[in-house]
């Protein structure tokens, strides 16, 4: 899904957030990857825009995450991303993690949405 912004301000905090986020969402995968039986590895796709992938094989079984969705979920409030990649809904910047006063990010609670996504992923693997 892409993401539509309700304002200018929501789009400069998505922003401001999204390459922690990125960097911590990796980091989680990494960090599973080195207990996990499933083979991990990256696949970017670049048309009709850019999108990377999380690729999990095990045995038969392959599965494919979108790397930007899972980042959506930590940055946005109640993100299902269960729509389609090309369809638009308005999102809602989680400001939580971002100290209004000083402009700097809460890393701590970050790495644990993050880890709680990463967490889903792996738990859940067949």
């Amino acid at each position: 899904m892409q993401p539509k912004f309700a304002s200018e301000l929501a789009w400069q905090q998505a922003e401001f957030l999204m390459q922690p986020i990125y960097i911590r969402i990796i980091d989680r995968i990494r960090q599973q990857s080195e207990v996990s039986t499933w083979k991990v590895s990256y696949e970017e796709v670049r048309d009709p825009h850019p999108i990377n992938y999380l690729c999990l094989e095990s045995e038969d079984k392959q599965l494919k995450f979108d790397i930007w969705d899972l980042c959506y979920q930590v940055c946005f409030l109640n993100y299902d991303g269960s729509h389609s990649e090309l369809e638009s809904r308005i999102v809602e910047v989680d400001t939580s993690s971002i100290d209004l006063d000083t402009g700097t990010i809460d890393w701590m609670l970050l790495d644990n949405k993050a880890k709680a996504v990463i967490a889903k992923i792996f738990d859940n693997l067949p």
